[in-house]
């Protein structure tokens, strides 16, 4: 790293602090060009299992609410307020918990804050099990959630910077997926700790959340091992820690490999500082980038009213339509979630390899345009318990893997001095429409018992996910393979490389879009 201009702009934007000088860099390069090995292992073990909680975390909530309501539960409280009071107070925490612990990432780096929020996601689980009264139940919902929507923006921008730029999509697709490997677990886990013959009424639902904390436990123990993002390391002049670290890593890549690694290609040129002010990433966002909020915006909503179509009224469906009884739905619902699993799973390398732009608005319609196939042949009574479900596993297949592309998306495209900022706002603005709008529209629709409105529930969701799917092909950015400071040049960068033709890369294409 050579120090080209130790004082240039260093004032140039009152936005910022004092920057820290100019310094050329070739780190990015350097963690790009890197073949797989066990330290990557270790940053996907370490940072991306924690969706595998929250997975746990939603599912076994919404399969306790009847034992909680019981007589002997110890915790006076009804089904009608687990599922909605506190399961909205969930959402609201994770949406400012999101837009808090964002903000604080992008400013004070992505190690603290994964260890940070990861530390308040254990705290208020654990308290959640020791719950005696509504309002501590409910408390702790909300700090639950907080924790959980911190963890979103502090991963997901970690996982990208730390990622090759060859294997970016198809991992953080996986791991945004593997929140369906929880909702697994916490549907099986329910059938078990609900058992009253093995656990007695008042602990079998507070042993499911103390697993959640010796899970979490566990995951903090394995992430203690992962680094800062050298990304944010250089830019906020901590330059020689970041080329030590990416040394170190290379050192030992060579070692497990036993080849040279080829030579980097490519720096890039910055002027250090502390921190973007507040302003700037808002003007950066929606006025710079403008065309790509939009696709980030359409991707988020699409894909929450999708889901909600589905999943809200996944029991009341099977219940009054189909006469599955209440203890059955449970087993329904971990086939879908398997499907959930798969779509990214086997579909992710596609991200890479075809490319996102195709990839994400494929996802996106044709979960739609199944999903109102699905409606079609529900009208018509065409469908039972089962055939419809296998409907839902087929739909989300595709679903699932268009719902981890927003997230891989929004944090892809955006400087990185924004990146977990972005990610916590669009998070945060899907999870809003989909845990709050969602709900309000579709539990009406479904509790009906009405054919028509069930239908009219899957209609709005599908449309949704199509009109995203066709701004995703109007807007996607082709960022398969490419370095995440080509993608879109950090704001520090002294001179912004140039356009890319026909792509509609960078800086200058949004804007005069």
């Amino acid at each position: 790293m050579a120090v080209t201009d130790a004082d240039s702009n260093a004032d140039s934007n009152a936005d910022s602090d004092a920057g820290t000088g100019a310094v050329t860099t070739a780190v990015p390069a350097r963690l790009d060009r890197l073949p797989w090995s066990r330290w990557h292992w270790t940053i996907v073990i370490g940072l991306g299992t924690v969706w595998i909680l929250d997975g746990l975390e939603v599912t076994v909530v919404g399969n306790i609410a009847g034992r909680l309501s019981e007589s002997g539960s110890g915790l006076p409280v009804s089904a009608a307020q687990v599922t909605g009071i506190a399961a909205a107070l969930y959402v609201a925490g994770a949406c400012s918990g999101a837009l808090f612990f964002g903000r604080l990432t992008d400013i004070f780096g992505r190690r603290k804050l994964f260890m940070v929020t990861l530390a308040v996601y254990l705290a208020a689980t654990a308290m959640t099990a020791l719950s005696f009264s509504t309002w501590w139940f409910f408390v702790f919902r909300f700090l639950t959630g907080f924790g959980i929507g911190g963890e979103y923006a502090a991963i997901n921008s970690a996982i990208d910077e730390l990622i090759p730029s060859k294997f970016r999509g198809r991992v953080d697709l996986i791991i945004n997926g593997s929140f369906w490997l929880g909702a697994i677990a916490g549907s099986l886990l329910s059938i078990v700790a609900l058992n009253t013959s093995l656990f007695a009424m008042n602990v079998g639902w507070r042993l499911t959340f103390a697993l959640g904390v010796v899970l979490g436990l566990v995951i903090l123990l394995v992430r203690r091992n992962v680094p800062e993002s050298p990304r944010w390391l250089f830019i906020h002049g901590k330059g020689e820690e970041a080329e030590r670290l990416v040394s170190s890593v290379e050192q030992r890549i060579e070692e497990e490999t036993g080849r040279e690694l080829p030579p980097p290609q490519g720096e890039i040129t910055i002027h250090q500082r502390k921190s973007i002010g507040f302003g700037m990433i808002a003007r950066t966002v929606f006025t710079t980038y403008r065309r790509r909020a939009v696709l980030g915006l359409s991707l988020f909503i699409g894909q929450a009213f999708l889901y909600n179509a589905i999943t809200f009224g996944f029991g009341a469906i099977l219940t009054k339509f189909f006469d599955v009884s209440t203890s059955s739905t449970g087993y329904y619902f971990a086939v879908i979630a398997a499907g959930n699993f798969l779509g990214p799973l086997l579909l992710g390398r596609l991200f890479d390899t075809v490319g996102r732009r195709i990839m994400i608005s494929s996802t996106y319609l044709l979960s739609g345009l199944l999903l109102f196939g699905t409606a079609w042949l529900f009208d018509r009574g065409s469908l039972s318990a089962t055939t419809l479900t296998a409907c839902w596993c087929v739909v989300l297949f595709f679903a699932s893997a268009g719902a981890s592309s927003a997230y891989l998306t929004v944090s892809e495209i955006f400087p990185m001095e924004t990146r977990a900022m972005a990610i916590a706002f669009f998070y945060a603005i899907g999870t809003a429409a989909g845990g709050i709008s969602g709900p309000l529209i579709f539990a009406e629709l479904t509790d009906t018992g009405v054919v028509g409105d069930t239908v009219l529930a899957f209609q709005i969701g599908a449309g949704l996910m199509c009109a995203a799917g066709l701004v995703a092909a109007a807007l996607a950015v082709r960022a398969e393979g490419r370095s995440l400071e080509d993608i879109a040049s950090p704001l520090s960068t002294a001179q912004p490389p140039p356009q890319e033709a026909g792509t509609g890369m960078g800086a200058g294409a949004d804007a005069k879009a």
